[in-house]
């Protein structure tokens, strides 16, 4: 934004002050309904009442939490002769002459801390404390839901075995889950948590506390996964704290697929008859201010970061949602996870591309990477069915973990300022767009992260996002101008902060982007026109082109079926075809009043069947069929609602998926450059700074060109066949189909035309 004389952020920011509330008064006007703030201890939370007892309510509180003791004394035997650590030995032939069990033993020492880890009842009464001290300096509130709770209870006294599932966003991730089981008298899990600790006593008193860490010599968790020992020890392991009746904490990383292996591992368990049934539970955890955090810790980072959390003033809230648990047995034997659909995505959309060919390829994308062979080896069958399934596990889980996270007003207040305002707005029309976005969101049945008055939600956002806004006020007015800083580190987090929106409006975005395509097709054609179906005479209108654009629902499906092909992992529902997707996404759009159906006029009435030529009947055993099966499928079409004027939510529905469409356009542009074959690490790297250097010679859109957006479009050029992995030396190089630049301009321009500008 540029500078105006008079107006700068310090003649704003004390009004903001003033008509904002305090945190924690923001917090206790929340109203109750079923929720409890983890960081309020008093002393009706303990069995004591009294002066001194509200002085130490919390140490009362914690001392009073139930403790599952974990002793790992016999643990350690089982592990190291279980049959894949031997057979993993053996075929290493590492160990000494004569050395017997004790060269297996020195072979082993790096992951004997790992098989080691236990849980000591009194150093996780005084952890939980310590934590309970930090995050009420770091936050003001840490809302659970209290009904979920109760479910989880339930689950337990039934005898389920519980494995928490959730997306990698932070480190604190791997704390507030284990805090809050812990606070509700609930078994505290194992945290299978990639961190590389440096400091030994820090190492000490996590893995005393179930964390799993990383080996020692290990310096990053790719790193791991290739050590031919790590997955048979960390597989049986996980098998021995299954038969303890322990609980796991599992974190999932949604662009890599990294975590997901022990998912599939616990899937094979079961499979196998070594375990009954474990119930699994999507964990959604969702900030105010998602806290910057580093995988590698040392002792003199760690007590930086303690210090500095001491003393600064608590920011934002955090919302855990502990979702219904349900069996992973009934899962696997139901169907839920089919994986009879799948298709490469270079034959779903490579046809299209290259030879603009109409006829449209139904399924759903095949994405093997999220279980790489590498991972788990004992889980690769010739048929490779088993690790498909698995596959669909993990991207069950990855979606139902990001479904069940809340939208945070901090969300609500990025996405809009990104998609919607991007050169700016007064605060008053930013508190309108924020009361019909939280309509929208409670309109799908979605929970939100926030409440109170309307300026108190709003002030409150404003307040936490400052560092990435530009904050402008004229002394005459009290309505400060808001805009998102122009920088690569300020959209990048207010990018990060409106993911959840567009999780929430996925099937709107990209039925958004299919109709902005279709109408950029009319634009382009140089005359206003119709789109119909055959059954229809052509019109040409005269004039604008948005009068009497009309949309036929044929065409306008299979640009949602295309587009949905190139989403990431996590936003399309596993579980729903891709046809009902293209559906949904179709009928979103009417519901939210920006199309409008009609029908297209027929000879006779659709309800006078004595005039029909034939009916087209299906047999009964068809597990598709319904009563409407026998009709001639109806010939619909869409008008846009405002025809006289660009309707401003179909725009913001176009723009919450432009940048990661940007990404993969850019990175076509970018092939060129390329000196393939490299590893795919290094691609990753170049792709990045191609994206980066692009970002800032245009200085806008810099959401597009982050290091996770950068692997997920390598990733998808993989899966589309324009780049091609080596399966030995797992180098990537460029296709000889697209070393042609005719091709990668097709790509380029299929990819673009979903883009709204």
């Amino acid at each position: 934004m540029e500078k105006v004389d008079g107006l700068n952020k310090e003649t704003v920011v004390p009004s903001i002050q003033q008509n904002r509330p305090a945190g924690k008064k923001h917090g206790k006007n929340t109203p109750f309904l079923g929720f409890r703030n983890l960081l309020s201890v008093s002393e009706t939370d303990t069995r004591y009442r009294g002066w001194l007892v509200r002085r130490v309510c919390c140490v009362l509180f914690v001392s009073g939490r139930k403790v599952y003791p974990s002793p790992a004394s016999s643990r350690l035997d089982k592990v190291c002769q279980s049959n894949r650590v031997q057979e993993a030995l053996t075929a290493e032939h590492k160990a000494p002459d004569g050395g017997g069990s004790q060269g297996q033993l020195i072979r082993l020492s790096p992951y004997l801390p790992l098989i080691k880890t236990c849980i000591s009842p009194g150093l996780l009464r005084f952890v939980g404390w310590v934590l309970l001290k930090i995050f009420g300096s770091m936050l003001w509130s840490i809302q659970v839901n209290l009904n979920h709770v109760e479910a989880l209870h339930t689950a337990s006294q039934q005898g389920s075995q519980l494995v928490y599932v959730y997306m990698r966003q932070s480190i604190m991730d791997s704390a507030l889950i284990p805090l809050v089981l812990f606070c509700h008298n609930l078994r505290v899990p194992y945290t299978l948590c990639p961190l590389q600790i440096n400091s030994s006593w820090i190492r000490s008193v996590l893995q005393k506390l179930g964390v799993v860490l990383l080996p020692r010599n290990a310096l990053t968790e790719q790193d791991t996964e290739m050590d031919s020992l790590y997955s048979p020890v960390m597989t049986s392991l996980i098998l021995e704290l299954l038969h303890e009746g322990q609980a796991i904490s599992v974190g999932v990383s949604w662009e890599s697929g990294q975590g997901g292996q022990w998912l599939a591992c616990i899937r094979q368990f079961i499979k196998e008859g070594s375990v009954p049934d474990v119930s699994l539970v999507p964990v959604g955890v969702t900030y105010d201010c998602i806290p910057k955090t580093n995988t590698q810790v040392g002792l003199s980072s760690f007590l930086w970061c303690l210090c500095s959390l001491l003393w600064r003033r608590p920011q934002g809230a955090v919302r855990i949602h502990l979702a219904q648990p349900f069996s992973l047995k009934e899962m696997c034997e139901t169907g839920r996870c089919r994986v009879d659909g799948w298709r490469p995505l270079q034959d779903l959309l490579l046809p299209k591309i290259l030879n603009n060919r109409a006829d449209t390829v139904f399924g759903q994308r095949m994405m093997t990477w999220l279980l790489p062979s590498h991972y788990v080896p004992e889980l690769i069958h010739p048929d490779q069915t088993e690790r498909d399934l698995s596959i669909a596990l993990i991207l069950h889980l990855i979606y139902s973990a990001a479904a069940c996270k809340a939208v945070m007003s901090t969300s609500l207040v990025s996405s809009l300022l990104l998609h919607k305002h991007r050169k700016g707005v007064c605060v008053s029309a930013l508190c309108r767009d924020v009361a019909w976005l939280t309509e929208e969101v409670l309109f799908r049945n979605k929970d939100v992260g926030f409440g109170g008055s309307l300026v108190e939600v709003v002030y409150h956002s404003l307040m936490l996002l400052t560092p990435h806004l530009s904050i402008a006020a004229i002394s005459s007015r009290k309505d400060p101008f808001i805009a998102p800083h122009p920088s690569l580190a300020a959209t990048l987090s207010l990018s990060l902060h409106a993911q959840i929106v567009i999780h929430t409006f996925i099937t709107e975005a990209v039925g958004a982007c299919a109709v902005s395509a279709m109408l950029h097709e009319v634009a382009s054609s140089g005359v206003s026109g119709s789109i119909r179906s055959d059954e229809v005479e052509d019109e040409q209108v005269k004039g604008d082109m948005e009068f009497a654009v009309v949309l036929c629902q044929s065409e306008l499906n299979e640009r949602v079926l295309q587009l949905c092909h190139l989403l990431p992992p996590g936003f399309m529902p596993p579980c729903q075809s891709s046809q009902s997707f293209a559906l949904d996404a179709v009928d979103s759009l009417v519901r939210c009043g920006i199309l409008i159906m009609e029908e297209i006029p027929r000879e006779f009435p659709i309800c006078d069947s004595w005039k029909k030529d034939h009916l087209s009947w299906t047999t009964s055993d068809d597990q598709y069929h319904s009563d409407s099966d026998c009709e001639e499928p109806d010939l619909r079409s869409y008008k846009l609602s405002q025809p006289t004027q660009c309707p401003e939510m179909l725009f913001f529905f176009c723009s919450l998926l432009a940048g990661h469409l940007r990404t993969l356009c850019w990175t076509t542009e970018g092939l060129e450059l390329l000196n393939t074959p490299l590893p795919e690490a290094q691609c990753v790297a170049q792709i990045h700074s191609h994206l980066c250097d692009t970002a800032n010679k245009n200085k806008r859109h810099y959401e597009s060109c982050s290091k996770e957006a950068a692997r997920i479009a390598v990733r998808t050029l993989i899966d589309l066949g324009v780049l091609l992995e080596e399966q030995q030396s797992r180098n990537i190089f460029l296709s000889p189909l697209f070393q042609l630049a005719e091709n990668r301009q097709k790509l380029y321009r299929f990819i673009s035309q979903y883009i709204y500008s």
